[in-house]
């Protein structure tokens, strides 16, 4: 895995979350068509720029922007 992918990857996510209040990550998992891998270090890329907030309750993981 590059960091360039990484940061496409990033972008994808970026615009999925635009317009909706949160997805959870199952479903921006699906809406991406990333692998969870991707998804996973994409997250990570934007969650250390703050970009990104996340909550959770016992059945998944919601993703916001920040």
């Amino acid at each position: 895995m590059n960091v360039e992918k990484i940061g496409i990857n990033a972008g994808v996510v970026w615009k999925a979350l635009e317009g909706s209040k949160d997805l959870s990550t199952k479903d921006l998992k699906k809406e991406t068509k990333l692998t969870e891998k991707d998804l996973s270090y994409a997250l990570g890329w934007l969650a250390r720029e703050g970009k990104v907030n996340f909550s959770e309750n016992e059945k998944d993981v919601y993703v916001h922007l920040s």
